[in-house]
């Protein structure tokens, strides 16, 4: 009997797992994984979605499933100089997150507060919408505002050209619009917390998933310019990393709490078909490096470089900079060479 329950469980886990990847051809996908026949595994299914786990859509051939949402709530808030985040956070989401682990629930909070603190104090927004949404599965949280958007207001303060510029710095982890009031690390640790991470604001898209490593930048062109700013959090109940670990990845017990290591991914900066070739485009990368003590430059996605923008980075900044480490990774053949030429150069 043991081993029947043993077995069960492990059937229901394998789909509440998997169903997100596989909403049509799950059932074949259990009958492959726990061998047994077509017929059993939709018993399985049609077992979940009766329990109200599942859901499904289309007729037999073509049935698709997916998680349920078992909790929920979405609410439209007035913003005010007095809205407190905490408040909002254990008045409209905690409640409806059932029992968690500890450590996500603490992801689930760190993620919110920070992102409805950005809003109050940065958006001009006059309201703010949240929402949240609970499957067997996974935690999505989200944070909405109707305000100047969080790449113009940062391109606005800092006089970027270009909403672009505004995201290559954002993702470094030290920028604010308020530094007496923030250090400007929140948005850094959040898009790291969790599982997926997608800001949406005007035509741009930042987004930082476990399913594609590093931080990407998309320009949508299919949909209107979003007014204000978009965020949505995902996190599986799964999740075994704490917010510790992750502050843990950029801070050394020798600073006491001192950001000093950041990633910066080099495709960022690359608009359109342009190619990083001008000493301009290196230091457009190199803005606010002397924030940090150390920085890892990824070059995934850049087919090359040219000697200028090589040597304004890895010869120039760095011996102007002999306290900071650059270091670099995911480069092509072509990238490496440029690099290790302007490193040769240097005194």
């Amino acid at each position: 009997m043991a081993n029947r329950t043993t077995r069960l469980q492990s059937i229901t886990d394998f789909i509440v797992e998997n169903v997100g990847e596989h909403r049509s051809d799950i059932g074949s996908l259990v009958a492959t994984g726990f061998n047994m026949s077509r017929q059993a595994a939709n018993k399985h299914l049609r077992r979940l979605t009766e329990a109200g786990v599942l859901e499904n859509i289309g007729n037999t051939r073509s049935k698709e499933y997916s998680l349920a949402v078992l909790d929920g709530n979405s609410i439209e808030i007035a913003v005010t100089p007095e809205l407190a985040e905490h408040e909002v956070w254990m008045e409209h989401i905690f409640p409806f997150l059932g029992e968690l682990s500890r450590n996500v629930e603490d992801i689930c909070q760190f993620g919110f507060t920070e992102m409805v603190n950005n809003v109050v104090e940065h958006s001009s927004s006059p309201v703010l919408n949240v929402t949240v949404s609970r499957t067997a599965a996974d935690i999505l949280m989200t944070v909405e505002d109707r305000g100047i958007g969080i790449f113009r207001k940062i391109q606005d303060e800092f006089g970027y050209r270009d909403p672009r510029d505004a995201l290559l710095q954002l993702s470094k982890g030290k920028l604010t619009t308020a530094k007496e009031a923030h250090s400007g690390e929140g948005f850094f640790f959040t898009s790291r917390m969790f599982d997926s991470f997608i800001l949406n604001s005007g035509a741009l898209q930042f987004s930082r998933t476990n399913s594609m490593p590093g931080d990407w930048l998309i320009e949508v062109d299919d949909r209107e310019p979003i007014q204000g700013t978009e965020i949505y959090m995902e996190i599986r109940l799964t999740a075994n990393r704490t917010t510790k670990k992750i502050f843990d990845a950029a801070m050394t017990e020798f600073e006491e709490f001192a950001f000093i290591r950041t990633h910066v991914p080099i495709k960022l900066a690359v608009y359109g078909n342009e190619q990083l070739v001008s000493r301009s485009q290196a230091k457009r990368v190199l803005a606010r490096f002397d924030s940090f003590q150390e920085i890892m430059l990824d070059f995934q996605g850049v087919d090359t470089i040219g000697p200028a923008f090589a040597d304004e980075i890895f010869r120039v900044f760095a011996n102007q900079h002999p306290g900071i480490e650059l270091i670099w990774e995911r480069t092509t053949p072509a990238v490496d060479q440029m690099i290790r030429r302007a490193k040769s150069n240097a005194p």
